[in-house]
């Protein structure tokens, strides 16, 4: 079971990366808010507080929406970063 709940750990912070990182370079291209320096602090609080609910689940736990919500907000970082280089 603890395997199984380090995977589906594995898995959300994988996703919560590459979903928020081709968010922003996709479609907050031109979102001026974005550029902001908190907005990967808030984006990882709002996507921590959105996974909660799903840690009543026997296999996910609080700490997976906080992977999640932390790799939620690297995703958006790295996006921005993609987007100041040029590479969006």
């Amino acid at each position: 079971m603890g395997l199984l709940a380090l995977l589906v750990t594995v898995a959300a912070a994988v996703g919560g990366f590459a979903i928020a990182r081709n968010f922003v370079r996709r479609r907050l291209r031109f979102v001026d808010g974005v550029y902001s320096p908190a907005a990967p602090y808030i984006a990882a609080l709002v996507a921590a507080v959105i996974a909660l609910p799903v840690a009543l689940l026997p296999i996910v736990t609080g700490g997976t929406a906080a992977v999640f919500g932390i790799a939620a907000g690297v995703g958006t970082a790295s996006g921005v970063k993609a987007l100041r280089r040029g590479d969006g």
